[in-house]
């Protein structure tokens, strides 16, 4: 079964090479790897080329330089720039994969071999870790099993057609879980030794410092319809975490000032209603509980659309 990875990449040197080595060391290599070089000016653009001249399955689109680094809306758009020159309709499996992580050798693997033995997952992924400046520690990013992880996002292709792709926004990569659950399919990742791998540039760690990742998190948590109980709830959680409360409140904070100035939100509304009822089923029973009843009453909404 093939699979193709698009790559959105900006000013990425310090990190790729360790990317780009460790997918072609994968025991099953894409097919294709669509690289979108968006408006690079260090030495990404000579990195790519001496890879793609290595590789042939390396292909590099370039795009014009922007002037900044765009993340949420931006990476989702040059996301788009490389998958819509690609006849996708080729592929079983499309992956959305970030030029900043050092996977283990078997990872496309094993996401293939589970995909095909459960049909009902449309998306899936490892787990992210960070090693820790000073301790040299890894410690998980704590992403939960329902989603799979943003800079990884791995898919059968139907179900990414069914759910019309990623929206261009911050909180893409909660939108389309949730959208999987609706229509039926599973979203998952899984907290395995093959499948732990290193985020070189940790979750929300933007260019302007953790604090303005998390509260861009925040604002995508608003933007996707969350409720401000789960929020809250939610924030606190972070809080226990590295980094201890700053990353927690920063979320909560990015959160509430979007609801103070009246940012928009999403508009598609049963989609909202459904993932606030979610969220209240995970406040009461528990996250991994009510993913469990959730997806086992979604299987008939799978059935009647795929028999």
């Amino acid at each position: 079964m093939s699979y193709l990875l698009v790559s959105p990449c900006r000013n990425e040197s310090d990190y790729m090479r360790i990317t780009l080595d460790s997918v072609v060391n994968q025991t099953v290599k894409p097919d294709l790897w669509v690289i979108v070089d968006d408006g690079s000016t260090d030495a990404t653009p000579q990195i790519l080329a001496d890879y793609a001249e290595k590789y042939p399955f390396i292909k590099v689109i370039t795009r014009e330089n922007r002037g900044h680094r765009s993340v949420g809306p931006g990476v989702i758009e040059a996301f788009y720039y490389g998958y819509d020159q690609v006849d996708v309709s080729q592929f079983d499996f499309i992956c959305k994969f970030d030029l900043d992580l050092d996977l283990p050798p078997r990872y496309f693997e094993i996401l293939i071999d589970r995909m095909k033995q459960n049909p009902r997952i449309g998306t899936c992924s490892g787990k992210a870790y960070f090693r820790d400046k000073k301790s040299g520690e890894l410690i998980s990013e704590k992403c939960g099993d329902e989603m799979s992880v943003g800079m990884t996002k791995f898919y059968r292709r139907s179900c990414f057609e069914e759910i019309g792709g990623f929206v261009r926004q911050v909180m893409w990569d909660g939108i389309d879980c949730h959208k999987c659950r609706q229509l039926g399919w599973i979203a998952v990742s899984w907290d395995e030794p093959d499948l732990q791998f290193i985020h070189l540039r940790p979750m929300g760690s933007s260019q302007k410092g953790i604090f303005t990742g998390r509260m861009r998190h925040g604002f995508g948590q608003y933007f996707m319809g969350t409720g401000l109980i789960y929020m809250t709830a939610s924030s606190v959680f972070r809080m226990l975490h590295p980094p201890y409360f700053l990353g927690g409140a920063a979320m909560w904070w990015g959160y509430v000032k979007s609801m103070l100035t009246r940012q928009p939100r999403f508009a598609d509304k049963p989609l909202v209603a459904f993932i606030r009822h979610y969220q209240w089923q995970c406040l009461v029973k528990g996250k991994a509980e009510a993913t469990r009843q959730l997806n086992e009453q979604q299987t008939v909404v799978w059935q009647q659309s795929h028999g």
